[in-house]
């Protein structure tokens, strides 16, 4: 399997303070890749700089064979980055504000086709302060496929969203991923990172402390003589929930 993303001895400092202390990892093509840990922990300083959004103070980034620091203008034309609400004019329609972004990216794009992707078909012409929170992760994951992307990063996509929103989106993630992308995500939520991700690595105080799949990482806790003080069903009261409210998108 192709390496798409390679970080080695990657460190960054802010004056006195070692926010990312020495991390490599990689990612392979196509698949989903977390990085998780509590705030602090500096999985968000190292997700910007894999996205060329803050400058690294050591060690060594590649996307795809390019070098974050050095090439980045092309890096940023092959990757997709989730940006937050700040990042759009609030009193433009969704398809207006699709036509804004291919223009900067110099792609042409159907834009009723990608908000079908996500389920926002019949919102093309609702202006994006208008929508819900849901609408409004679900569009900003969109934005990031405009470019036709070899990897997108999602840093904490579905904070706040209801049940079914959540478990959409995973959906979505999902689909994104089957059709070619390789997909970074960064998220609070461990049930999320143990459904959706192929790998994770786990971070805490600026180091990797723990670098596997969920299930590997689950089998070796178990083997330390880990129990739960609850027996795990085969169920949860999130698949209640859903199963007494339905899984569709709410509006």
């Amino acid at each position: 399997m192709k390496q798409i993303i390679t970080v080695s001895n990657l460190t960054k400092s802010y004056d006195s303070f070692q926010a990312v202390k020495g991390i490599s990892f990689e990612v392979e093509e196509g698949e989903i890749f977390g990085l998780l840990g509590p705030n602090g922990a500096g999985k968000t300083t190292t997700l910007e700089i894999m996205e060329t959004l803050r400058e690294k103070t050591s060690g060594e980034v590649f996307i795809n064979g390019l070098e974050v620091g050095k090439d980045d203008n092309e890096i940023k034309k092959i990757i997709g980055v989730q940006l937050q609400s700040a990042g759009y004019y609030p009193s433009l329609t969704l398809l207006e504000l699709i036509e804004l972004f291919a223009g900067l990216y110099c792609q042409p794009v159907d834009g009723r086709e990608l908000l079908k992707k996500v389920g926002l078909e019949e919102k093309a012409k609702a202006r994006y302060k208008d929508l819900s929170g849901g609408q409004k992760q679900r569009f900003s994951i969109a934005t990031t496929l405009i470019n036709k992307p070899l990897i997108v990063f999602l840093d904490e996509p579905t904070t706040g969203l209801d049940p079914q929103a959540r478990r959409n989106l995973w959906e979505l993630i999902r689909n994104i991923r089957n059709e070619g992308t390789t997909v970074v995500i960064t998220t609070h939520y461990m049930d999320e990172a143990e459904e959706l991700c192929n790998r994770v690595a786990i971070v805490e105080s600026g180091k990797i402390i723990a670098l596997a799949t969920p299930d590997q990482l689950i089998d070796e806790l178990i083997a330390k003589g880990f129990e739960r003080k609850k027996e795990v069903k085969k169920a949860n009261l999130e698949d209640v929930f859903l199963s007494l409210t339905g899984e569709e998108w709410r509006e």
